[in-house]
């Protein structure tokens, strides 16, 4: 123990000596946090619609207004003649066309209006699915204020919609949990393995393989480190997401800790291994983005693994950010607990023995 706690001291002055690394530390969650959620999103926003208005009544004035209010989309222009709407919509100025017909206010007001068409642009698949799709949203909820304002009964409709543990679809929210995940990923990951082949490349290692230090004590000196700074950067990461974005867990702190506290074991043990197995620091860095772009791509971090190929599921599992990224959005999303989560820390915690013992096994003294 003694001589785990000389080498743990030896790794924190070595980290705090370092210009570079404490400051990274503390700066790149909070540009990550700040930054990528406003502008990495899937939420559509202002679509270009061009209204053909055929009726021009006090109805289609007020559905007009809403659109126009609306964040999500941006009122090009209200025509009379679909024609000259096309043009604009061939021409890409708009994403949509809402065609009103002519006694569509008459017929509200009725109770059998007739029916609007939308027009969409296929191109931008994507934004044209979106824009129709909250296109009938305003339509069906215009409607239905005009309707009981006037004292119509209107319709009820054949399917309610409820959005659960996300009411409002905001995506931001899907994406911070993974935000989390990937600093994670980053830091806990980059950090050993540039640590360990950094002495290599100096020759300070030679210092350390002249010892009786055992394999297990040098492999646990560069892990511990590395695992409390995974635990720091992730209190930033959660603290930003509540300050900033209102965004709390809905299930328990210990959850998540549980969940980090595995996965970044795992990760530091990945960056022991590659760099055990490296001579230099351009096979590190190689070795590691490798690693770090298949579980962003395949571990469900961007696109869920159930859109993906049966064979490529079949690799998914066994990626530990994919167990990693199950626990925090169901922890983070739904408040789901420990024990409905047990396979999924059952992996993690397998993985963490895995590559922690292979870290040290794969530590060779030179001397």
């Amino acid at each position: 123990m003694r001589t785990l706690f000389v080498l743990l001291d030896k790794e924190v002055r070595q980290f705090f000596r370092n210009p570079f690394l404490p400051r990274m530390v503390v700066l790149f969650p909070l540009l990550v946090m700040l930054v990528i959620p406003w502008i990495t999103t899937f939420d559509v926003r202002h679509i270009g619609v061009a209204v053909v208005d055929h009726d021009r009544s006090e109805v289609t004035a007020r559905l007009i207004t809403k659109i126009g209010a609306s964040d999500y989309f941006s009122l090009f222009d209200v025509v009379d003649d679909y024609t000259s709407a096309l043009r604009h919509l061939e021409a890409g100025e708009v994403d949509a066309i809402l065609e009103i017909p002519s006694g569509f206010g008459r017929g509200l007001e009725l109770g059998t209006p007739e029916r609007v068409t939308i027009s969409a642009n296929g191109v931008n698949a994507v934004k044209g699915s979106a824009g129709m799709q909250y296109l009938i949203r305003v339509v069906t909820q215009t409607c239905s204020e005009l309707q009981a304002e006037r004292g119509i009964p209107s319709l009820a409709d054949a399917v309610v919609v409820q959005n659960r543990y996300n009411p409002t679809l905001e995506y931001r929210n899907f994406m911070l949990p993974a935000l989390m995940i990937m600093l994670l990923i980053m830091i806990c990951g980059f950090l050993p393995a540039l640590n360990l082949v950094g002495e290599k490349e100096a020759g300070t290692i030679e210092q350390i393989n002249v010892t009786p230090v055992s394999r297990f004590t040098f492999t646990l000196a560069k892990l511990i480190p590395f695992w409390l700074v995974g635990f720091v950067v992730l209190t930033i990461a959660m603290l930003l997401a509540w300050a900033v974005y209102g965004l709390t867990p809905a299930g328990t702190i210990g959850a998540i800790a549980l969940a980090a506290a595995l996965f970044v074991l795992t990760m530091s043990g990945i960056g022991v291994v590659i760099a055990n197995y490296s001579v230099n620091m351009q096979q590190t860095m190689f070795m590691m983005y490798f690693f770090v772009m298949v579980f962003v791509l395949m571990s469900g971090l961007i696109t869920p693994v159930e859109s993906m190929p049966e064979w490529a599921e079949w690799i998914t599992r066994f990626l530990p950010p994919r167990y990693f990224i199950d626990i925090m959005r169901a922890v983070y999303l739904k408040g789901t607990t420990i024990a409905e989560l047990g396979w999924n820390y059952g992996a993690l915690a397998l993985s963490a023995v895995i590559f922690d013992l292979w870290a040290a096994l794969s530590y060779r003294k030179q001397a």
